[in-house]
C-alpha cells in the first residue's frame, strides 16, 4: 500500500500549484505575432479586442483585456493607435459602463481605466486607473503623451508622460467632456463637452484653452478631418458641426435626422460617412467645391448598430462596427457596397487600423 506523509503531501501541493500558477501565468502572458496590416475591434461587453488579418478580412486574434490584478476589465471603448520609432501602440479607454445607447453623462463615482497595449505583441504594456470614467484615451502627436478625459460636471482633461505614466498636467474644460481628438498636424487639441454644448481647443504645449466653440446638443467628438476640418457628432442635435481649423469657427452645419454614432473623413474620395446606429445604416456626404459645402451624396445599410468606421490607407475599402449585431461590415468604398460581415465579440465599438 502506498503511503504519503504529510511533508510529501506537502510538497505535492506546493508542486502542482506552481505549476498551475506557471501555466496560468504563461497564458496571460503569450506574446502574438501581429505583424501584418489588421484591424483592431474593441468588443465592450466582452472586454475583449478582434483582431482582423486584412488580406483575408477574418479574425486572426482574439485579445482578452485584463487590469493589473488579472480580473476582466468593465466596457472597454475606443481604441487608438500610434506609430512611432518602429514600434505600435495603442491605448484603450475603460469607462466602466455601456455607452452603446449613447454617450451623455458619466456616473457618480465611477473610476475609468487607459490600457495601453503592444499591437505587435497583443500584450497590455501598462494598466492606468485614472479617478473619473473616461471615453477616450489618445497619444499626442509626438507620442510623448498620453491625454483622456474625465467625464464629470466638473470636467477635465489628464495629460500623462507617456514613458514614465505620470500625471503632468490636468486641464479644466467644460461640463463631461467625451472624446479628446488632435487635429492632424497635432498643433490642436479638441474636447467634446457633452453637457456644455461646445468644443474646447487646446494648444498642446501651453495647455492654455485658445477657443470654446459652440456646437449642437451634445457633442460627442471632433473627428479629424484631412482637409483642415474637424467634425463634431451631436446626439441629441442630430448634426455635424464643421469646424474650420484654421480659425475654428463652425463652417457648416450638417443636419442628420438621425443620431449620429460617429463621423468619418475619407479624404482619398472626398466623402464625410456618418453612421446611423438606430437603423444600422451609413450615410455619406460629397463635397461640393462649387457650393463649398457638403451635399448629401447616398446611404447603405450594414447592420444593427453600426457605429465607428476606419478606411485601408489606399481609400478603397471600409470597416464599420455593429454593436448591436456583433459583426463587422467590409465596405467596398467605391460602389458604397457591402462586401461581407466579420463576427466578432459582443457590443463591438472602437476600431482602429494598423497598415
Amino acid at each position: 500500500m502506498l503511503r504519503i506523509t504529510n511533508g510529501a503531501m506537502l510538497l505535492l501541493a506546493i508542486t502542482s500549484f506552481s505549476a498551475c500558477r506557471k501555466h496560468v501565468m504563461d497564458d496571460m502572458t503569450m506574446e502574438k505575432n501581429i505583424d501584418y496590416p489588421a484591424a483592431y475591434v474593441v468588443n465592450g461587453e466582452d472586454a475583449t479586442v478582434s483582431v482582423i488579418r486584412l488580406s483575408d478580412n477574418n479574425v486572426s486574434e482574439t485579445l482578452e483585456l485584463m487590469d493589473a490584478s488579472g480580473n476582466m476589465v468593465m466596457w472597454p471603448h475606443h481604441v487608438y493607435h500610434l506609430q512611432s520609432l518602429g514600434e505600435h501602440r495603442l491605448t484603450i479607454a475603460v469607462p466602466g459602463m455601456d455607452l452603446s445607447g449613447g454617450h451623455a453623462g458619466g456616473m457618480a463615482g465611477m473610476k475609468g481605466k487607459v490600457i495601453v497595449m503592444d499591437a505587435v505583441k497583443g500584450t497590455v504594456v501598462k494598466n492606468l486607473e485614472v479617478p473619473v470614467m473616461n471615453h477616450n484615451a489618445v497619444y499626442s502627436a509626438d507620442g510623448k503623451e498620453i491625454w483622456t478625459s474625465q467625464m464629470d460636471m466638473e470636467g477635465k482633461v489628464l495629460v500623462y508622460d507617456a514613458a514614465t505614466y505620470t500625471l503632468k498636467n490636468t486641464i479644466s474644460v467644460g461640463m463631461e467632456p467625451a472624446e479628446v481628438t488632435f487635429s492632424p498636424d497635432g498643433s490642436k487639441v479638441y474636447v467634446a463637452n457633452s453637457g456644455d454644448d461646445n468644443v474646447s481647443v487646446i494648444n498642446p504645449s501651453s495647455k492654455a484653452i485658445i477657443a470654446t466653440i459652440a456646437v449642437g446638443d451634445n457633442p460627442v467628438a471632433a473627428w479629424i478631418g484631412y482637409d483642415g476640418k474637424m467634425y463634431v457628432d451631436n446626439e441629441e442635435g442630430q448634426s455635424i458641426s464643421v469646424i474650420d481649423v484654421a480659425t475654428d469657427k463652425v463652417i457648416q452645419t450638417i443636419t442628420l435626422g438621425f443620431m449620429p454614432g460617429s463621423a468619418a473623413h475619407l479624404a482619398k474620395k472626398e466623402e464625410l460617412w456618418v453612421t446611423d446606429p438606430d437603423n444600422g445604416k451609413v450615410h455619406y456626404w460629397k463635397w461640393d467645391g462649387a457650393m463649398k459645402e457638403w451635399m448629401h451624396g447616398g446611404v447603405f445599410g450594414t447592420a444593427a448598430g453600426a457605429h465607428a468606421v476606419g478606411f485601408t490607407a489606399d481609400g478603397n475599402t471600409a470597416y464599420v462596427t455593429n454593436q448591436m449585431a456583433q459583426s463587422v461590415s467590409v465596405i467596398n468604398t467605391l460602389s458604397h457596397t457591402k462586401i461581407k460581415d466579420i463576427a466578432v465579440g459582443k457590443k463591438p465599438n472602437g476600431i482602429v487600423l494598423k497598415q
